[in-house]
C-alpha cells in the first residue's frame, strides 16, 4: 500500500466572476514533477446573457494543457488553426511546444442561455528536448472518450491518456503521462497498482473517498510517498476523481506567466519571441 505523505488544500482565487480553486501550486506544494498546475473552475451556475469564461487570447510555451469539461462548454481557438466547442464530458489536449496563442471562452449558446459550469485545467511539463516541438491541439467530445466499468458498474474509468485495464486512452502524452477521470457511485471499490518510479497526481473533484484507509474530502490534492505501489479506493459517497501518474522529468522548472522552461534566459526568449510575432498570428 502507498502511504499518504500530505493532503493539500486548494487556494480560492476567483477570476472575475469565475469561481476558481487553484490546487497546485499553493503555499504547501509547488509542483509534483511533471504535473505543474491545476485550476478547478466552478461548480457554479451562469445566468442567461452572461460573459462566459474570461480566457481570451494568450500565449503558451513549454508544456501541455489538459482541460476537462465537467459541466458547461469551452470554445477553443488557437493560432495554429485549432478550433472546437467541447461540451460536458469532453476533454481538450493542447501541446504548446515552441509556442502558440489560444483562447478558451464560452460558446455563444452558453453565453446566451447560461447554465452550470465546472472545468479543470491541468498543466503537464515537457522535457527540455521537446519544449520547442510543433504545437498540437485535439478536442474530443464525451462520446469519443473510452470508458471501463468496474465493480458491477459502481466505478467508471474515463480514459484520457495511457493504458487503463487493457484499453488505450485517445490522447497521446508527450511524456507518457497516464490520465483518467474516475466516477464512483456510493460504495464503489477500485484498486490500482502504480509503479514506484512514477509520481501520482490525485485530485478529488467531488465527493468523499477512503484512500488506503484514510478519508479524503472533495477538492483535496493527495501527495503520496514514493514507496509502495497499491491504491485501494472506496467511495463513501458518489465521487469524481482526477488521477494521473508519470515518471518525473528531474529537470529544472522555471515558469513565469504562461511559459514553462528550464532557464530564466529561455523565459526571456519566450517573451521576446511572442512580442515579435513568432507564436503565430491571431486571426479569429
Amino acid at each position: 500500500m502507498k502511504s499518504i505523505k500530505k493532503i493539500h488544500q486548494p487556494v480560492y482565487e476567483p477570476i472575475q466572476d469565475l469561481v476558481t480553486y487553484r490546487a497546485i501550486p499553493t503555499p504547501s506544494i509547488n509542483y509534483l514533477d511533471p504535473f505543474l498546475f491545476l485550476n478547478h473552475h466552478g461548480p457554479q451556475t451562469y445566468a442567461p446573457n452572461n460573459s462566459g469564461l474570461p480566457f481570451g487570447p494568450h500565449p503558451h510555451r513549454g508544456m501541455e494543457t489538459v482541460t476537462f469539461i465537467l459541466e458547461g462548454d469551452i470554445a477553443h481557438f488557437d493560432s495554429s488553426g485549432g478550433k472546437s466547442v467541447i461540451e460536458a464530458g469532453g476533454v481538450q489536449w493542447m501541446t504548446a511546444g515552441r509556442g502558440l496563442i489560444h483562447a478558451e471562452v464560452s460558446s455563444d449558446e452558453f453565453k446566451r442561455k447560461g447554465g452550470p459550469l465546472e472545468i479543470l485545467q491541468l498543466w503537464i511539463n515537457l522535457p527540455a528536448q521537446s519544449k520547442m516541438n510543433e504545437p498540437f491541439y485535439k478536442g474530443l467530445h464525451k462520446e469519443a472518450i473510452p470508458t471501463v466499468k468496474l465493480d458491477e458498474g459502481r466505478v467508471q474509468v474515463n480514459l484520457v491518456s495511457g493504458e487503463w485495464h487493457g484499453k488505450q486512452g485517445p490522447f497521446h502524452s508527450g511524456i507518457g503521462a497516464q490520465l483518467a477521470t474516475i466516477n464512483f457511485k456510493s460504495g464503489g471499490h477500485w484498486q490500482m497498482v502504480i509503479p514506484e518510479s512514477n509520481n501520482i497526481f490525485f485530485y478529488l473533484i467531488q465527493g468523499e473517498l477512503n484512500v488506503n484507509g484514510q478519508v479524503i474530502q472533495e477538492r483535496s490534492l493527495v501527495e503520496f510517498e514514493r514507496e509502495g505501489q497499491q491504491l485501494k479506493l472506496v467511495a463513501n459517497k458518489a465521487s469524481v476523481l482526477l488521477l494521473g501518474y508519470a515518471p518525473p522529468l528531474n529537470e529544472p522548472v522555471v515558469s513565469q506567466g504562461p511559459f514553462v522552461m528550464n532557464t530564466r534566459e529561455e523565459i526571456e526568449q519566450a517573451y521576446e519571441d511572442y512580442q515579435n510575432g513568432k507564436f503565430g498570428r491571431w486571426v479569429h
